[in-house]
């Protein structure tokens, strides 16, 4: 496949209600989408790096510049080039995982189109419907927080995530456990905690959880592996798992049992299915994680939810959890549960109207 042209395109999209975690809140998502024009088909990639450099260390104008300077112009230097192949091509810049999973996406749904075959199949995906979970900010009280979540237990959501940090963890969660003592519920304190919380964070360990995601710092798997030695409520990674090496080494350690696998924070597609099939070998449980991506990444992250090991209810949700109106057809929840695209490629279409009503800048990037 020869990739013709490309251009990068940058949005603001105004969320429905404002997203807070421990690193800040969100009103709107700032979305950097990689469009590619190829011998057979275009393809989309969504970047999903926040605004900030706060969930990890990529944000979203350094990717932008990155993807214009050094990735894209690299993809671009390949006559023939298949989605298997842009690691390889990309891999001389460092870091900048959510750029390099753009440039991947995109790349794959462009052949993907041209062979006619839907993301899912290309991935190994074995279900047609994959179970869904929505993730809840932290409010400004229980009250709101108890109202919060009877609104999407309302909708169907069967699995509820909490996010917690110091000062917010164990009243909101067991109020949110009293409420609703048969709801599947977690939490997640992306990594807001220090070791010296280990004992407070025990107390968690009476509330039913299916998992505690990434209390501690990235790098810290001493104290997860301490914590997880001290409770029976399985300990999550997410930050800290970037790689498969790092998979093997945080389960070495015995600071998880539980995987979270994001396409964006591990660097692409692929490397998110050789997560996947390395903790299926070590019959380790996974689950797709989210990064308030639009249409174009919702569908990645559905197809890659498809896969068999993906065990636990994925943060995928429906597309109005988010937005207004997104920009491809939206997805919807049923009995919380989404559809699995079957389309070729991502299996979604790209609204021109929705773009342009969110006022879209779109820069050509010309091959060399």
């Amino acid at each position: 496949m020869r990739i013709e042209a490309a251009e990068i395109v940058r949005l603001s999209m105004p969320l429905v209600r404002p997203f807070r975690t421990s690193f800040g809140a969100q009103s709107h998502r700032d979305v950097l989408l990689v469009h590619l024009l190829t011998d057979v088909g275009e393809g989309w990639g969504e970047c999903a790096a926040h605004e900030g450099p706060f969930y990890n260390d990529e944000f979203v104008d350094a990717s932008d510049i990155v993807l214009e300077r050094w990735m894209l112009p690299a993809v671009f230097e390949m006559s023939d080039i298949s989605g298997s192949e842009v690691a390889t091509a990309i891999g001389h810049v460092k870091g900048y995982a959510a750029a390099k999973a753009a440039t991947e996406m995109a790349v794959i749904d462009a052949e993907l189109h041209g062979e006619g075959r839907s993301l899912a199949d290309y991935l190994g995906g074995d279900r047609d419907r994959v179970e869904v979970g929505v993730s809840v900010g932290i409010t400004d009280s229980i009250p709101q927080l108890l109202e919060a979540v009877r609104g999407y237990v309302d909708q169907s959501y069967r699995r509820v995530k909490l996010k917690i940090e110091p000062g917010w963890d164990i009243e909101p969660v067991r109020a949110v456990r009293q409420q609703f003592k048969d709801l599947a519920l977690q939490v997640d304190a992306n990594a807001s905690y220090s070791p010296t919380a280990i004992g407070h964070l025990t107390q968690l360990d009476r509330l039913d959880l299916l998992m505690i995601e990434q209390p501690f710092a990235a790098d810290d798997l001493g104290a997860h592996a301490q914590l997880s030695s001290l409770i029976s409520t399985p300990i999550c990674l997410d930050e800290s798992i970037l790689s498969t090496r790092s998979v093997i080494t945080a389960l070495d350690s015995g600071a998880c049992s539980i995987v979270n696998i994001k396409v964006g924070r591990v660097g692409g597609l692929l490397e998110a299915k050789r997560i996947h099939d390395l903790c299926r070998s070590r019959n380790v449980d996974v689950w797709c994680g989210g990064m308030l991506e639009t249409g174009i990444g919702r569908a990645a992250n559905v197809a890659l939810a498809s896969l068999p090991g993906f065990t636990y209810p994925g943060d995928i949700s429906g597309s109005d959890r988010y937005f207004e109106f997104d920009i491809t057809e939206p997805f919807v929840v049923h009995d919380s549960e989404i559809d699995v695209p079957t389309g070729p490629g991502l299996g979604v279409s790209v609204n021109e109207a929705a773009l342009a009503e969110y006022g879209a800048v779109r820069r050509a990037i010309l091959p060399l």
